[in-house]
């Protein structure tokens, strides 16, 4: 993503809006732990690294921030994410 929203704010509904504020924002955070800990593998310095893998945590959290908040406003998004934790459950019994 780097730097670009992936918006487009007019063709969005109003009622909308903030779910997809909030799926951009995740998106954002996953890009950036990516990218932290792809250079924390490659840095030789250990400091470098270590910065880089506590920035990927703390963006980490910012995921659990926003997931919360779509949670409580997408109801839907509620039943699917149960919906793929129960599916995956039953693929691993077997």
């Amino acid at each position: 993503m780097f730097s670009k929203v992936p918006l487009e704010i007019g063709r969005i509904n109003k009622e909308d809006i903030n779910k997809e504020i909030l799926r951009a924002a995740l998106v954002a955070e996953l890009d950036a732990i990516s990218l932290y800990e792809q250079m924390a593998e490659i840095a030789k310095d250990e400091e470098v690294k270590r910065v880089l893998l506590d920035v990927a945590k703390e963006e980490k959290t910012h995921i659990g921030e926003f997931q919360t908040l779509l949670l409580k406003i997408d109801e839907q998004q509620v039943e699917e994410l149960e919906a793929g934790r129960k599916e995956v459950e039953e693929e691993l019994q077997d």
